[in-house]
């Protein structure tokens, strides 16, 4: 059920308690876990946390904790399954469920006891009412019962009554069966596509507001948890700009609240300020022109994987009059002169090339006076950490290292965060090349297909789902642009890569059409469970991501034939 009210029926309920903290490896959800973890600190609250990366290590966690643990906190996890179902829990175990995914499954909607779930209501949910989808089996027995009271009646009137009875049986079966065709109906179109609702940070950064504890750190984290979204383009426009000036209002309001301290400005202070600034990434800690070339809107728009993309950025440089010694050189050693009106000059020039809004509302925080990061930075660093493919650390270690960048006490481990993500948008920005340039890109009917070779330039980190779904999003923008078939440029991209090359798996991703209004729907899910169903494919639908899944090598030709029939 819903949650209404979030103080009462959550917070106040485990804040004596002790409290399994279950989370999903990804940056809204570890900033949600920054958040809530500062809370129970406040409190005292005793908590244990569990990094869930699937749906077994969910099951596997729970089952290691339920003996001890009565309270569970689900962080990005369990709001699209039936989790009573595939948890199988006693009856005094209680989920408190902080998710963004949807659809959220109707049994966890209609759920009074066991399931909370911390969901804003505001979001469009479009919950299916109860009594289309759940019935009582109590009239199933309703008449049965009359047809053994009448052994004293005489034979004919009995034969009538009979009659009716099966009449009457006769039409509940009918009316049972047109109801059952509905529900089907109803939850096919309710379950239909995936989406994502409001940030999982936003909503417990409420909960701080409203229990009036809220901090500049925890305000950093909501945002942190928003830009998430936007970088990983799980949330449409509309939803960013609206979701920003909830923020901006939150900001303002600390930073008025500060003012006061103003002139007592400490060296290891924090400064979060609203932005309007440039959509390349990470480019004050790199140099201006690496940062143009590795970043996906600047580098689809120039298509800077062809001769006369090259060419163009040089004539875009020159528009600029900057030097190309500036632009070469790291962002911090560029002449003051320069970078102080930097971004309109960029702007200027990005109007004349077709690039109208290569400034989006964002913000920035200062730590003391030398260290300024956006926070599209911080989800770039805090993902490259969190997936990253050292041999020796595993999952575990890597969530606690991206979980540590997000302190402002540790920047050491940030900085080494950011040098990770310089690495993954080159090799990232180097696949996409190669894959446009020897047109790895398939059309396969419903749907455009690419297939990375093992042995590919950096495939070992596109095994891992957060990577592998940021180079496919860049690879359908850039093959939008590049492509000049009217067609493909509204078709979906399923992408796939060796996942471990010892098991024989591929990992294979969908993702929605290229477009500027697309709402960010995805059928996929549900598409790879038919297909994988159909030919009995050995697949492993283990992420909270419906669309991504695992496969094997062998089965991947029959798999992609019976998706190609069911999409067509």
């Amino acid at each position: 059920m819903f949650i209404t009210d979030i103080r009462k029926e959550f917070y106040e309920v485990v804040a004596n308690q002790r409290v399994a903290l279950l989370v999903a490896p990804d940056i809204d959800s570890l900033c949600a876990c920054k958040i809530l973890q500062a809370l129970f600190h406040c409190d005292q609250v005793q908590y244990t946390l569990v990094p869930v990366p699937g749906w077994q290590d969910l099951s596997t966690a729970f089952l290691e904790h339920k003996e001890q643990f009565q309270y569970f906190v689900l962080i990005n996890c369990g709001a699209n399954v039936d989790l009573l179902e595939m948890l199988q829990p006693d009856d005094d175990s209680i989920f408190f469920i902080c998710d963004t995914h949807r659809p959220v499954d109707v049994v966890n909607v209609y759920n009074d006891t066991q399931i909370k779930l911390l969901i804003k209501q505001d979001d469009d949910l479009g919950v299916p009412s109860y009594d289309d989808i759940f019935r009582d089996e109590d009239e199933e027995g309703a008449d049965s019962g009359n047809e053994s009271d009448e052994g004293s009646e005489p034979s004919g009137k009995r034969r009538r009554f009979d009659e009716g009875a099966v009449e009457r049986r006769i039409e509940r079966q009918r009316a049972k069966r047109e109801w059952e065709a509905r529900r089907r109906e109803i939850l096919f179109d309710y379950e239909q596509y995936e989406y994502h609702g409001t940030s999982a940070a936003l909503v417990l950064f409420e909960l701080a507001w409203v229990l009036t504890k809220d901090t500049k750190d925890m305000l950093w984290w909501a945002v942190i948890g928003l830009t998430d979204q936007w970088v990983h383009d799980k949330i449409t426009n509309m939803k960013y700009v609206t979701d920003i000036a909830t923020m901006q209002r939150h900001v303002s309001r600390h930073n008025h609240r500060n003012e006061d301290e103003e002139n007592s400005l400490s060296i290891d202070c924090m400064r979060i300020s609203f932005e309007y600034d440039l959509r390349l990434s990470l480019y004050q800690h790199w140099s201006l022109y690496e940062s143009i070339c590795n970043s996906c809107y600047t580098s689809c728009n120039f298509k800077l994987w062809s001769l006369n993309g090259q060419k163009k950025l040089q004539e875009f440089l020159a528009d600029m009059g900057l030097p190309l010694k500036q632009v070469r050189q790291k962002f911090s050693s560029m002449d003051m002169s320069i970078k102080e009106n930097l971004r309109d000059v960029i702007e200027e020039s990005s109007n004349k090339y077709g690039m109208k809004d290569i400034r989006i509302q964002t913000f920035g925080v200062n730590f003391g006076f030398k260290n300024r990061f956006l926070a599209s930075d911080m989800v770039h660093a805090a993902a490259a950490l969190l997936e990253g493919t050292e041999p020796d650390d595993s999952d575990g270690d890597n969530f606690i290292k991206a979980l540590d960048c997000l302190s402002r006490s540790n920047l050491q481990r940030l900085h080494s965060g950011i040098d990770l993500a310089k690495k993954k948008l080159i090799a990232i920005q180097q696949t996409v090349a190669s894959c446009i340039c020897t047109n790895l890109i398939l059309s396969q009917g419903p749907f455009l297909y690419c297939y990375l070779m093992e042995g590919t330039p950096d495939v070992k980190l596109f095994s891992r789902p957060m990577a592998l779904t940021l180079l496919c999003k860049y690879l359908l923008k850039a093959f939008v642009h590049s492509t000049r078939n009217k067609r493909c440029k509204l078709l979906p991209l399923v992408m796939a890569a060796p996942k471990d090359v010892e098991k024989g798996t591929v990992i294979v991703v969908g993702i929605p059409p290229e477009s500027e209004t697309s709402d960010k729907k995805n059928f996929f899910g549900r598409a790879f469970e038919k297909a994988a169903e159909s030919t009995s494919s050995r697949t492993l639908h283990d992420h909270f991501n419906t669309s991504i899944i695992e496969l094997k090598v062998e089965d991947r030709s029959k798999f992609l034939d019976a998706l190609i029939t069911l999409l067509s």
